[in-house]
């Protein structure tokens, strides 16, 4: 008895003083508004971490440029072993880099005009648009040149081509309307600009608090507050020379290719545990298997009648001259 008594309290000891075994952990960097509360980050942990068992840690930064320059900053000592947040404007530079690993077989996806690529999985897509607000702008711009052109006095909230994939893709946009003419057009522009922001955030932000009528978004951002607040008062504009299209994606790092929940999330990425998340979180359309549709809010949405898009290859080659010629017009 003594001795069973023995074995029984030594157990008990060793499982007090020996700490659980810890669980695999994957760490995945992205943009703020993505790990935010309202965000998809919490429910996509959520769903993820139940099908892995692992534990998974977000980091993250402003926006989808910031994104970028972080793991550039880092290098191969980076802790990222996914990166989550880029687009089609960055991914040839992001390969550059030789910071991305290839991905193995994931899930289909589905974009506008197609995806092939070895590298980046795309988990959302939207169109970039000017969103008004309808009790303070009655007539709105309906096109770029509208908008370059119009009363100065109706402001915009725009964000950083150096920091943000928005900021990034309205430059790409008034570089594909107007090329050449690009920075004439910048200067015309200029007076109405409320603020330039780091991040999407920040400028629908100040947007929503009614600083500015008008803030570079997504022809899906009305679908939030139809949703969310049973509100049709802010609204995208169709312009008649198209919108600029973002493809955003998900990439392994060279040392998150040592993880092998690295492969899993891209799988899962691509599933309905993730992309069932993204319209009413995220606010874009999913590019991957849902098991649910899409609330009828998104069938209200402006549908763009042309899709205007640089290739990676033509963003990477162009990218520095292009914001450079932005920022020569906007600090002047």
């Amino acid at each position: 008895m003594r001795t069973v008594l023995l074995s029984f309290l030594t157990a008990t000891t060793l499982a007090l003083i020996v700490p659980a075994a810890a669980k695999d952990k994957l760490t995945v960097y992205t943009y703020e508004s993505f790990t935010a509360e309202w965000g998809p980050g919490p429910q996509v942990k959520k769903n993820f971490e139940a099908e892995c068992g692992c534990e998974v840690d977000f980091v993250s930064v402003a926006d989808g440029v910031a994104l970028l320059n972080r793991v550039k900053l880092e290098g191969a000592s980076t802790k990222a072993d996914v990166v989550l947040g880029l687009d089609t404007n960055l991914t040839a530079e992001a390969k550059a880099t030789g910071l991305f690993a290839p991905h193995g077989v994931v899930g289909d996806t589905k974009v506008p005009g197609g995806w092939s690529d070895d590298t980046f999985v795309p988990y959302d897509y939207g169109y970039f648009a000017v969103i008004y607000d309808s009790e303070k702008l009655k007539t709105p711009p309906k096109s770029m040149k509208g908008l370059v052109e119009g009363d100065a006095e109706q402001k915009i909230a725009i964000q950083d081509p150096r920091t943000s994939t928005p900021g990034l893709g309205l430059l790409l946009w008034v570089k594909s309307v107007y090329g050449d003419k690009a920075g004439e057009a910048w200067s015309k522009l200029k007076g109405r600009v409320l603020t330039v922001t780091p991040g999407w955030s920040e400028a629908y932000g100040l947007f929503t608090k009614g600083e500015a009528p008008m803030v570079l978004s997504y022809t899906t951002s009305p679908a939030y507050h139809m949703v969310a607040e049973s509100s049709e008062r802010y609204q995208a504009v169709a312009f008649e020379e198209g919108h600029y299209l973002q493809i955003e994606v998900a990439g392994i790092t060279s040392p998150g290719a040592k993880n092998p929940l690295s492969e899993k999330f891209m799988t899962f990425m691509t599933g309905p545990g993730f992309q069932d998340v993204i319209p009413e979180t995220n606010w874009m359309f999913p590019a991957g298997k849902t098991d649910k549709p899409l609330n009828p809010a998104f069938g209200k949405l402006v549908k763009p009648a042309k899709t205007l898009l640089f290739s990676p290859e033509e963003v990477a080659q162009n990218r520095k001259a292009w914001v450079d010629e932005w920022l020569g017009v906007m600090s002047k």
